[in-house]
């Protein structure tokens, strides 16, 4: 019986389209129209991978196999599905080079570095981030409408899926990195906390940021800010399960925060890129802060302008994560539509011409993808 090349058969197939297209009418660089056929064709292979790395996560199959090498049979007992689904799927991921097999046995495995990416409670489980890619691609006709007729998809449309996606992305990171490590690099506030001061999260989400650092500093009160009531809820349930008192949540608009009586100190977390009025947004921080109060923006790490982005191999997921929610949500209100990539140059200068002075930035500690903004209001006199 003969067999199939595929390496062969798409190497045939690539060439054959490049030559029809030449003789078609352009003359086109044959070698250059292959080399690009590849690599679209492992664009597309990575949307499709991306899938069943979230069919995995959902089903908790990256969890079982992390347990140790199963067959197809055990695995799915292990985890109670259905063989021939999950055979699949292994079939999917292993080719992917994610999982090994190994063919005489019929056993398949997790490498522990591949484990601790996909699985685990860790800050180093990057499992989420393939949900949000397949939570954005459901809107992919509504942002199309909006290429053509303007506006946006209003953010209530993306909830209250969009709640528990940007809670996968975000808890594991809070729980390791929040209080020591990005903490820190905002200089003495953490003793201000120690020693009690009021603070607001801005966009706080299911608030779970808010949580722990009212968990942390029992001196200090905390309020966290949302628009999203059922997300709001959540941070309510869980301050409940912690036993705090010194937390509460409030529905509101992030551009209409009271200024009186004053903070101490405020966050964000990747909450301000995506304002309808983020300019606004700012102005209002500063305002609430009394004098000397520090403000922290974790955002995106980007720069604002498309040249220096090239080489990030971040960009691709920043610039088609801003056009399927952050860059149309600000849209459909109106809004300034800064887009994810709206970058270190513009938050500096947004940040001073709020009123902040001088704005460090760092890089935020286990995170490549967002960088920490410390920004304070000056003193008075």
């Amino acid at each position: 019986m003969a067999t199939t090349d595929p390496t062969s058969t798409t190497t045939a197939a690539t060439t054959a389209t490049a030559t029809a297209v030449t003789n078609g009418g352009g003359d086109l660089d044959q070698g250059r129209v292959e080399a690009f056929t590849q690599a679209l064709m492992g664009h597309y292979t990575g949307a499709f991978v991306t899938l069943m790395v979230d069919l995995g996560d959902r089903t908790g199959l990256w969890s079982a196999l992390a347990r140790g090498p199963a067959t197809s049979e055990e695995l799915a007992a292990r985890a109670g599905l259905v063989e021939r689904y999950v055979r699949e799927w292994l079939g999917a991921v292993a080719s992917a080079g994610i999982v090994d097999y190994d063919a005489p046995s019929a056993v398949y495995a997790l490498r522990p570095e591949h484990a601790a990416c996909l699985s685990g409670d860790g800050a180093l489980n990057l499992a989420p981030v393939s949900v949000m890619a397949g939570h954005l691609a459901a809107f992919l006709a509504p942002v199309a409408q909006a290429f053509r007729e303007g506006g946006g998809v209003p953010y209530e449309r993306y909830r209250p899926e969009f709640t528990d996606v940007m809670d996968g992305l975000n808890r594991r990171v809070f729980d390791e990195l929040l209080v020591e490590g990005i903490l820190p690099l905002a200089g003495d506030l953490a003793g201000v906390l120690e020693a009690g001061t009021r603070v607001a999260d801005v966009g706080c989400g299911t608030g779970h940021s808010t949580n722990l650092l009212a968990r942390a500093f029992p001196a200090s009160t905390f309020v966290g800010y949302d628009l999203a009531e059922d997300a709001l809820d959540r941070g309510r349930v869980e301050a409940a399960a912690y036993g705090l008192g010194n937390v509460s949540f409030v529905r509101g608009d992030a551009a209409r925060l009271p200024a009186i009586p004053p903070l101490g100190a405020a966050f964000a977390f990747d909450a301000i890129h995506d304002q309808v009025d983020p300019a606004g947004v700012l102005g209002c921080i500063h305002a609430a802060l009394e004098p000397g109060g520090t403000f922290v923006m974790v955002d995106v790490r980007a720069s604002s302008r498309l040249e220096a982005n090239l080489a990030n191999p971040m960009a691709p997921i920043v610039y088609a994560t801003s056009t399927l929610h952050c860059l149309t949500v600000s849209l459909a209100g109106g809004g300034a539509g800064l887009g994810t990539a709206w970058g270190e140059e513009l938050a500096c200068r947004m940040l001073v011409e709020a009123g902040f002075g001088a704005v460090e930035v760092y890089e935020a500690p286990g995170d490549p993808l967002n960088s920490v903004y410390v920004a304070r209001r000056l003193p008075a006199g």
